[in-house]
């Protein structure tokens, strides 16, 4: 099947994708809920819970399991790189680099969508769309750094590399989303069903298996459902057919958000950086969306 491209952007489209900003604003309350469920096995699991999500897609839509799953190889490269290679790095990235310099680079992502959107046929990068990811990129390391000093040390120059690509890759494979808008969104089931199969074997490899208690197994069912879930969807369904450049100017209120619903939760405190992040986040939304 060939690449497709929508002509226009589908303002429907364009907030339908935004929930998938929404659910990811949980995924940290989520995971804290977890407790100490090792990365890998936290992925696997999730991602399983997602494969069901699209199995109970493909019983909607009709017909046999296996004609969903008939899709170009390009498409199934592309997703299971972008799913998959995402957490991969990332967990990489904190593995071998402190979590704020890490995470900062990481979230590089938003930015990078809104600059390779400009490369896609029909689409146009705006010097508002620039300012505006500049101002969110602005806010979200004001989130990630607490306000506090940023200093770049190259002893962990692998782990930054790692950031870095986790960073290519998302926003890689949301920007080349576009380009397969002809291959139905509940394909994304397939790719989340191969990510749990490989984020289990990373698991084997390089973890200890924790047996979830009590609470952690609702907080793993939330993440399959939502932010690790039904969230990649509703993402997929919003890059392929809405406004992208807004979409990856929007990301940045993830962290914003993500970081006031754990002070309303008690678990983080309030603070003047997360007012003046608020600020910077939502003035480079409006600006976007000017």
């Amino acid at each position: 099947m060939p690449p497709s491209s929508p002509s226009e952007s589908d303002p429907r489209a364009t907030w339908i994708g935004a929930t998938a900003i929404l659910m990811w604003a949980t995924l940290a309350l989520m995971t804290k809920l977890s407790g100490s469920i090792p990365p890998f096995q936290l992925t696997a699991m999730s991602f399983a819970i997602a494969f069901c999500i699209g199995g109970v897609l493909w019983v909607r839509l009709g017909g046999s399991v296996l004609r969903h799953l008939k899709l170009p190889w390009q498409v199934w490269l592309l997703g299971i790189v972008g799913l998959f290679g995402y957490h991969f790095f990332y967990f990489m990235a904190l593995r071998h680099a402190p979590a704020v310099e890490a995470s900062l680079i990481a979230y590089l992502w938003p930015l990078l969508i809104v600059v390779f959107s400009a490369l896609l046929p029909q689409e146009t990068l705006r010097i508002h769309h620039i300012i505006g990811a500049l101002l969110g990129f602005a806010g979200a390391g004001i989130l990630v750094t607490g306000g506090q000093r940023f200093a770049l040390n190259l002893d962990y120059g692998l782990g930054y590399l790692a950031a870095l690509v986790c960073a290519l890759t998302w926003s890689s494979y949301s920007v080349l989303s576009r380009q397969f808008g002809a291959i139905p969104t509940p394909a994304v089931g397939g790719f989340c069903g191969v990510t749990a199969i490989l984020a289990g074997l990373c698991h084997l490899l390089f973890e200890q298996t924790v047996v979830p208690q009590g609470i952690e197994w609702a907080a793993i069912l939330g993440l399959g459902l939502g932010p690790v879930g039904l969230a990649f969807f509703t993402w997929d369904y919003g890059v392929k057919r809405g406004n992208i450049q807004l979409l990856g100017v929007l990301s940045y209120g993830a962290p914003l958000l993500s970081t006031l619903l754990l002070i309303a939760c008690g678990l983080a405190p309030a603070s003047v950086a997360v007012g003046l992040a608020c600020l910077l986040i939502v003035c480079g939304a409006l600006i976007a969306v000017r």
